[in-house]
C-alpha cells in the first residue's frame, strides 16, 4: 500500500527543512563571525606583540642640532617625485651578551656589548639603488663628546677604537661617532644583536653563501671548507663574525665575509614569497623585530613596513658594497686609520 504525502503535511516537512537550513546557515554565520572576531584579535595581538619587541633610542632629542645639516634637495620642475627620499642608516650588530641566547651565541657571560659589525647604508632617491659602507671595528678614531643618560657627557676621546663609542655611550654615542668622522647624517639608526640575527636566518629557511678559502674559526665557532654552503642561523653568525680562521686574522678579512652575508641575505628575502604565507611572514617579522633597536622615527610596525614596501623592487644587483678605505695606523700596526684623501670622498658621495 501507497501512501501519498499531500497538503498540510508536505507543507509542514518543507517548513522543517527551511527552518532547519535557516538555523543551519546562522549557525555558520556565528560561526564564521567569530572566526573573524578571533582572528582580528589574533591578528591585533601580533600587530601589539611585534611592535613591543622593538627597542627604541630617542637620537634625535640626545643630539639636539649639533649633528651634519639633512641634505636640501631641490628637484625639477619636469622631473616626477621619487617614490622615496634618499636616507643614511647606520646599521650595528651588537655582540651583546644579555640575555641566555645571546650569551650562548656570544660565547662570553660579560654585561657589555661592542658594535661588532657596523655599516652605514645608503638608499638613493626613488630605491633605484644602494651603498653599503663597512666601518672596520678596529679603526683609530677621534670620538666625540657624547651624551649621557644621566645629563652628563662623555669625554672626547683620541685614537680610540671605533667600537668604543656604542660601549661608552651607545647608540647615542654610536651615531654621532659615525657623523663626526663622516659628516654624514644617519636618518636612521638600526642595531641587531646575535640572537636576532640568527633567528632571522633561521625564519628564512637559512642562506646560501660561497666562501673562497677554508674557516677554521674556534672563537665563532665555524669550521667550513672553501665552497657554496646553506648555513642555519647560528653557522651564518659564526661566518659574520669569524676573523681569526681567515685572511690575516684582521677584522679587514671578514668584512668581505659580511658583505657577501648581506647579499646573500637580499637574494634570500626576494625569493620569498612572504605576502602568500602569514604564516611565515609572522615568523620572519618576529625574528626582525625580536633583537632589534631603532631610533624613534623606526620604532613601529607601521614604519618598518613602510620602509621595507620602498626597498622591494631593491636586488642585490643594485647594491654596492664597500669598506671604507683605511691603512695600518702608524702608531699600532693591529689597527688602521681613515686613508685620505679617498675616505672623505666615499663620503661626500653619499651626502
Amino acid at each position: 500500500m501507497f501512501l501519498s504525502v499531500t497538503g498540510d503535511d508536505a507543507n509542514g516537512d518543507e517548513g522543517t527543512r527551511t527552518g532547519r537550513r535557516s538555523i543551519a546557515l546562522r549557525t555558520a554565520g556565528l560561526t564564521l563571525a567569530g572566526l573573524l572576531v578571533l582572528a582580528a584579535g589574533a591578528a591585533g595581538w601580533a600587530y601589539w606583540h611585534l611592535n613591543d619587541n622593538i627597542t627604541s633610542v630617542d637620537i634625535d632629542h640626545a643630539l639636539g642640532d649639533d649633528r651634519p645639516p639633512k641634505p636640501v634637495t631641490t628637484p625639477s620642475p619636469s622631473a616626477p617625485a621619487p617614490p622615496g627620499e634618499a636616507l643614511n642608516i647606520l646599521v650595528l650588530g651588537s655582540d651583546s651578551r644579555s640575555g641566555e641566547e645571546n650569551r650562548r651565541l656570544g660565547g662570553g657571560d660579560s654585561d657589555g656589548a661592542r658594535s661588532d659589525t657596523a655599516m652605514v647604508v645608503h638608499l638613493e632617491a626613488g630605491r633605484t639603488g644602494a651603498t653599503v659602507v663597512s666601518i672596520p671595528r678596529d679603526t683609530l678614531v677621534t670620538r666625540p663628546s657624547c651624551p649621557r643618560s644621566d645629563g652628563g657627557s662623555t669625554a672626547v676621546s683620541r685614537y680610540a677604537m671605533f667600537n668604543s663609542a656604542y660601549a661608552v655611550g651607545g647608540p647615542v654615542c654610536a651615531v654621532k661617532t659615525v657623523e663626526s668622522m663622516t659628516g654624514v647624517r644617519m636618518d636612521h639608526y638600526i642595531e641587531i644583536d646575535f640572537s636576532g640575527f640568527a633567528r632571522l636566518v633561521d625564519a628564512l629557511g637559512g642562506v646560501t653563501v660561497t666562501t673562497d678559502e677554508d674557516i677554521a674559526d674556534d672563537d665563532s665557532h665555524l669550521h667550513l671548507k672553501a665552497g657554496t654552503h646553506h648555513l642555519d642561523g647560528t653557522q651564518a653568525l659564526g661566518l659574520a663574525r669569524t676573523r681569526h680562521g681567515i685572511g690575516d686574522g684582521s677584522d679587514l678579512g671578514r668584512i668581505g665575509l659580511q658583505q657577501k652575508l648581506v647579499k646573500a641575505l637580499l637574494d634570500r628575502i626576494a625569493a620569498q614569497d612572504l605576502l602568500t604565507d602569514p604564516a611565515k611572514l609572522y615568523r620572519v617579522a618576529d625574528a626582525v623585530t625580536a633583537g632589534l633597536t631603532t631610533d624613534t622615527g623606526l620604532d613601529s610596525l607601521s614604519e618598518l613596513t613602510r620602509l621595507g614596501q620602498s626597498l622591494q623592487n631593491l636586488s642585490s644587483s643594485r647594491v654596492r658594497t664597500v669598506m671604507m678605505p683605511v691603512v695600518r695606523a702608524p702608531s699600532d700596526p693591529n689597527r688602521v686609520v681613515a686613508d685620505e684623501p679617498e675616505a672623505r670622498e666615499l663620503w661626500e658621495s653619499l651626502r
